[in-house]
């Protein structure tokens, strides 16, 4: 990344430290309360640290064993680390498929194996979490309408991705050869980009044509690791606050919040344009959970959650694949310098051409 970007980084992570400590304080209640938990509270949001890993891990292990494509255990962890790293330090994690592909090509996995394999775990990753939005309302039904709209809305976020994906693939039938359609022209897709979208079509389908031919154990083994780690992810919150030993009641009234705002805001963080959300995952924590969780822990719950669900895979994926990363970075970014370069180029060759005729 240039320098500038990794200034908008830094930024970024002042911004929400800066608003952990606002959030802190504003919500500190008169009586006092504490930003360290017991010892207990860290052991449980650890754990689910350690079995979101491993879950996770596992899954793109399967996943590539189902699509028989061979890869290690460790070299799963790093991928699944490394993505991690490259999604906290870029604007709406974008840098997370970039990076898990250079260290697929660094653990010997061909060109067609590594597009396989983040498709897959894309492919997933939505169907699991269509899955526990799913199964969550069923359990939590009846504690509230707000609760309800909210896991519709993730549910419907996986499901709209899915259909998204099933009408790639339509199109991909008719159109991933010859001349852009009507359609594409009179929406701005001339034939230079409409090849592009015909190359993502082809692999589309070529992807698509590789799952349904994969080991039918492995895919259902790689599937419930998929739900296995979103679970883990849930867990962290009531973990820490109910490892307090707080006074809360562990009824489905007093647990539901603290399993489905987590989740929302974990997967609605990607679209934040801010490296790491820049604050907004604090504020809304803040706005969402203030009466769920006893005023004593709230603020450490917060700082607790925000490390155990980001500011902890920081170091796990720099050790795990950091230079990988860096390196797939730097060279996203060299790409994309050399294309507008190319263009600018080509326009003042253009141009000069012009004024000499």
């Amino acid at each position: 990344m240039s320098r500038t970007r990794w200034l908008i980084t830094v930024l970024s992570f002042v911004a929400a430290l800066g608003a952990s400590a606002f959030i802190v304080w504003k919500t500190w209640p008169e009586g006092g309360a504490t930003v360290t938990l017991p010892p207990l509270a860290h052991l449980l949001g650890a754990g689910a640290l350690v079995a979101e890993v491993l879950f996770r891990s596992w899954k793109i292990q399967l996943s590539a064993h189902a699509l028989r494509i061979p890869l290690r255990f460790g070299a799963a962890v790093r991928v699944s680390l490394g993505g991690d790293f490259a999604a906290s330090i870029t604007p709406s994690r974008s840098g997370a498929e970039p990076a898990r592909y250079l260290v697929l090509a660094e653990s010997r996995v061909d060109p067609l194996g590594r597009l396989l394999v983040l498709f897959t775990e894309i492919l997933l990753e939505m169907f699991s979490l269509g899955i526990v939005a799913v199964v969550t309302a069923l359990v939590f039904r009846g504690v509230g309408t707000a609760l309800a709209g909210l896991l519709a809305l993730v549910g419907g976020y996986s499901a709209l991705v899915i259909s998204v994906g099933a009408a790639g693939l339509l199109l991909s039938r008719r159109n991933a050869h010859g001349p852009p359609p009507g359609w594409a022209t009179a929406i701005g897709l001339h034939a230079g980009r409409w090849r592009g979208v015909q190359r993502s079509l082809r692999h589309l389908r070529g992807s698509v044509a590789a799952v349904r031919q994969a080991r039918v154990g492995a895919m259902a083994g790689a599937l419930l690791m998929s739900v296995l780690h979103v679970v883990a992810r849930m867990c962290v919150l009531p973990g820490l606050v109910f490892g307090a030993r707080t006074e809360l009641p562990a009824t489905l009234a007093a647990v539901a919040p603290l399993v489905v705002w987590p989740l929302a805001l974990q997967y609605g963080a990607g679209v934040a344009p801010a490296p790491g959300g820049g604050g907004v995952v604090e504020a809304a924590f803040g706005a969402t959970l203030r009466h769920a969780i006893p005023s004593r822990i709230f603020g450490a719950s917060l700082i607790w959650w925000r490390f155990y669900t980001f500011y902890a895979y920081l170091p796990l994926g720099a050790l795990a694949a950091g230079r990988t990363v860096l390196r797939a970075l730097r060279d996203r970014h060299e790409r994309k310098h050399g294309r507008r370069h190319e263009l600018r180029a080509t326009g003042e060759h253009r141009l000069h051409v012009s004024e000499h005729a």
